[in-house]
């Protein structure tokens, strides 16, 4: 019998009204999907830390799916990051998504210093600390192409991976990329080099061209020239770029699977509609299981 296919959705917390019914309407789609978990975005600044607790809270408590907040250490110090931990735990949280975040914007820590002495420098600092608070499972991030801070050297990677798994991660999402070989080149060097964690690719469905090429630039992911030219001359044709950014995902799930892959996890942006087209051709279909709306 084929390998069941596992699935999980990334969404970011809603801004204003209007992104709310979004992410609402996106997860009214994909919950009948019955991922493995959703995880909920964070990102530097108290506010934008509110907005996402807000959103963890609502998922956690109006819905039937497992949650999986990302939590940085870049932007905290670890007395804060331990008690968000705590309160996570509290309410029932068994999964975190552990980062380091972004190093270029942290609230006053310019990019050509380090953290201050009292801030985790590294997403394995927080890993070690988050194994020590609850018996969390740790989700951590892998970069098939290199992090853009390890000189594009997926080697340097894996060895940072490797720090990770030791503090106690127990999964790794890579960031999205576009050529499959590169991830399964990846994948293949992680298990060559001893380390016994699942690597579930990344898919990132191309809902904007312009923002994409924009998110590639700051973590360093790859835009094949060939990716390039499909898009080419779209600019004012948005019916035919949503063909091609469904034909680009599809085609990039298929030949993973193809190559034995059986997890997926998707970047959705709170859009489902191209997340929902490659379930759809992995044979990931909705279930009678209800899921309760958002609260």
């Amino acid at each position: 019998m084929p390998t069941p296919i596992g699935v999980s959705f990334e969404f970011f917390p809603p801004q204003d009204v209007r992104s709310a019914s979004a992410l609402e309407r996106t997860i009214e789609q994909l919950a009948p999907l019955s991922p493995a978990f959703v995880s909920v975005t964070c990102g530097a600044g108290g506010s934008v830390r509110s907005r996402t607790l807000d959103c963890v809270w609502r998922l956690q408590h109006g819905t039937n799916l497992v949650i999986a907040p990302h939590l940085t250490c870049i932007d905290a110090a670890p007395g804060e990051v331990e008690s968000i931990a705590k309160i996570y735990w509290a309410h029932g949280i068994r999964h975190i998504v552990a980062l380091r975040g972004d190093l270029t914007q942290p609230p006053q820590v310019p990019a050509s210093v380090s953290p201050p002495g009292n801030r985790y420098k590294y997403a394995s600092e927080l890993v070690q600390a988050l194994r020590k608070t609850e018996s969390f499972e740790i989700l951590v991030a892998a970069y098939p192409e290199g992090h853009p801070e390890s000189g594009l050297s997926a080697d340097a990677d894996i060895e940072n991976l490797r720090r990770k798994v030791d503090a106690g991660a127990t999964r790794a999402i890579t960031q999205f990329f576009f050529d499959p070989y590169a991830f399964l080149r990846y994948r293949d060097r992680v298990a060559a080099s001893g380390l016994r964690i699942p690597i579930v690719p990344g898919i990132l469905p191309i809902l904007s061209f312009s923002q994409l090429t924009g998110f590639a630039q700051r973590c360093g992911a790859t835009v094949p020239l060939w990716l390039l030219h499909r898009f080419d001359g779209l600019e004012a044709d948005p019916d035919t770029r949503r063909m091609v950014a469904a034909h680009v995902v599809i085609d990039q799930v298929r030949r993973l699977r193809e190559h034995g892959v059986d997890a997926f996890h998707f970047y959705t942006l709170n859009r489902p509609e191209l997340t929902l087209a490659a379930c759809h051709v992995l044979g990931v279909r909705p279930t009678k299981l209800q899921t309760n709306q958002v609260a």
